[in-house]
Order: structure tokens, then C-alpha cells, then sequence
């Protein structure tokens, strides 16, 4: 099963984020669907039933507090080559190290964690200088919310869009 570890949004950010998805420039591509708005921790990749109850195990021992998190500055990845427009998601680094920490017997440390939440995928832009300053016009309102736990999560990948299903959540304290 396809696998990775996530932060799930609350209503009023996931409003902002449409709000914003609502104000990208035109590009040919696909806006992420609303309830499908999540902060990738860890992606595991597939594993197999063994992993799965090793990762739970693992995930299990953590114990961290609650946080605050807070929704930051739009981007690109790539400058020259746009993919993926995102939007920040701030504080969440020290959870992710914490997630990396416990799993790492099974699965190797994450090279460059950047917190964000993959707002669309873009296949075609007709002016990407156009589009890129456009996306600097947007102003993102800096919803905050707690984080009082996280998730494992299967993606299911289908033609529209994946379908995630919740494997385990745990509380943070």
C-alpha cells in the first residue's frame, strides 16, 4: 500500500486556501481538490503489512506536544520549470524531525523537509514570468490553527485524484 504521514487542515484553512486556489492566474492544470488539502510529513512510499505494523509501532512512541501552525507565503518549486504552486505551512519542522527521528531504522531521513501544502499542479503556463507575478500579488492571510495530532494515511491513486484513507492517528499532548 502507498503510504505517508500527515497533518489533516482545519475548515478555516482549507477556506483560505480555496480563496487563494480561486485567485491563481489562469494555467492548464489541476487545482488540489479541498478535502484532499493535507501537510505531507513523511511520505513512505509502498510497504507491505510488515512495514505497517513496524511504522505503527514507531509512530506510537512519539511524544511531542501541541503546536500551532500557521499558513505562510505562496510559492513555486522550480523558478524556470513550474509544477507545483504551494503554500507554506509554518512550525511543523520540529514534528517532522521528531516523525524522521523514530523512523529511522525503517526508512532514510528526509534530504530537505519544506513545509507546504501542494495547492495545484500545473501542466502548461503560457507566460510564466506573467504567472509568476501574479502569484506574488496574492496575499495569503495567516491562519493559524492547533495541531493536536497527526496521521498515517493510504493514497489510493485514481484518474481524477487520489483517495486517502486513515490508517492510524495519534494524539499529541
Amino acid at each position: 500500500m502507498r503510504t505517508f504521514i500527515s497533518i489533516d487542515l482545519n475548515k478555516e484553512t482549507k477556506d483560505e486556501i480555496k480563496r487563494v486556489q480561486n485567485s491563481l492566474p489562469v494555467f492548464a492544470g489541476k487545482k488540489t481538490e479541498v478535502e484532499s488539502l493535507h501537510l505531507t510529513l513523511k511520505f513512505l512510499g509502498e510497504i507491505d503489512e510488515y512495514a505497517l505494523k513496524r511504522v505503527e509501532e514507531s509512530l506510537k512512541k512519539i511524544n511531542f506536544r501541541k503546536f500551532k501552525a500557521k499558513l505562510g507565503e505562496i510559492g513555486v518549486f522550480k523558478k524556470n520549470f513550474i509544477k507545483i504552486v504551494w503554500i507554506e505551512l509554518k512550525n511543523c519542522e520540529e514534528l517532522q524531525k521528531e516523525i524522521d527521528d523514530n523512523l529511522r531504522n525503517l526508512f532514510s531521513k528526509e534530504e530537505e523537509f519544506m513545509s507546504h501544502i501542494t495547492i495545484a499542479r500545473v501542466k502548461h503556463i503560457e507566460d510564466p514570468d506573467f504567472f509568476k507575478k501574479q502569484l506574488k500579488k496574492i496575499k495569503v492571510k495567516e491562519v493559524e490553527f492547533e495541531v493536536d495530532k497527526f496521521k498515517l494515511k493510504e493514497s489510493k491513486l485514481r484518474k481524477e485524484w487520489p483517495r486517502y484513507a486513515d490508517l492510524g492517528i495519534y494524539k499529541l499532548h
